[in-house]
């Protein structure tokens, strides 16, 4: 009877020892479950490829997951203006997320990125030869992003103005407008326009069609203003603790590297 009632014992202690554990594991997962959080954010098409990696990195790190919505920053900071669900924007500039403070309809702006502007093409030898090449205008097209929607399109205004050469391109029709500098790209990348003044982070990204190849002129800094890319807290986020640390992770040794190796600056 002793080794029977031993035994039964054991069983029953072994159950106990089960079902705590199955329970802990449970609440395990739901507190895993409820820690865990989703934030939705709008980000400058330029900033696409980047804004990518480092969401992937945020996710492995922290749990979280993050939607984007890419597109040019002037049609972006409309869709927050007039009320669009985003918990955080990363502009192209520092003028939209300015303005969206200083209606009281964001906060925490930082800069989290310098663009650089390049001229780019798959056919013509822009890098050395770039002022013969636009001053002589012999190419069909080149492209600019919209400058009333796109910093990189105003810096390629301001290039262009320089150089003597906007009026007269413009009057040629000779320049292609895109409305993003997505869209410019991809004038460039079509055939569509000779060359383009495109972001250096479409170039440098190693899963673009134009990594390795055609070649680039990267225009100095001293010949447009500076392309700070402005980033804010939305006010109406539901989820502003999150993307409050998505945004600070921005200053992070990962996110850091990875912005770099994009072809971006990191603002002093």
């Amino acid at each position: 009877m002793k080794n029977v009632f031993n035994t039964s014992l054991k069983f029953a202690w072994n159950k106990a020892a089960i079902a705590t554990m199955a329970t802990t594991l449970a609440l395990g997962a739901g507190i895993t479950s409820a820690q865990a959080d989703t934030i939705t954010v709008a980000v400058a098409a330029n900033f696409t490829k980047a804004a990518e990696q480092i969401g992937a990195q945020w996710t492995k790190e922290t749990g979280n997951k993050v939607r984007f919505s890419f597109g040019p920053t002037g049609g972006l900071y409309s869709q927050i203006n007039n009320g669009a669900p985003f918990d955080a924007f990363f502009s192209a500039d520092t003028k939209a997320p300015e303005r969206l403070v200083k209606a009281g309809k964001a906060s925490d702006y930082r800069v989290y990125a310098q663009g650089k502007l390049a001229l780019y093409s798959t056919s013509l030898p822009v890098a050395k030869e770039h002022d013969q090449i636009i001053k002589a205008a012999k190419f069909n097209h080149i492209a600019v992003a919209n400058p009333k929607a796109a910093p990189y399109g105003a810096a390629a205004e301001t290039v262009l103005k320089k150089m003597g050469m906007y009026d007269k391109l413009k009057s040629e029709q000779k320049l292609v407008t895109g409305e993003s500098i997505t869209a410019t790209f991809q004038f460039v990348m079509t055939g569509n326009a000779q060359l383009g003044f495109v972001a250096l982070s479409q170039i440098m990204d190693p899963q673009s069609p134009a990594h390795s190849k055609g070649e680039y002129w990267l225009v100095p800094q001293k010949d447009y203003a500076p392309i700070n890319q402005g980033a804010v807290l939305i006010t109406s986020s539901k989820h502003a603790k999150t993307a409050k640390e998505f945004l600070d992770y921005m200053n992070s040794p990962a996110a850091k590297k990875i912005i770099e190796s994009y072809g971006y600056a990191m603002p002093e």
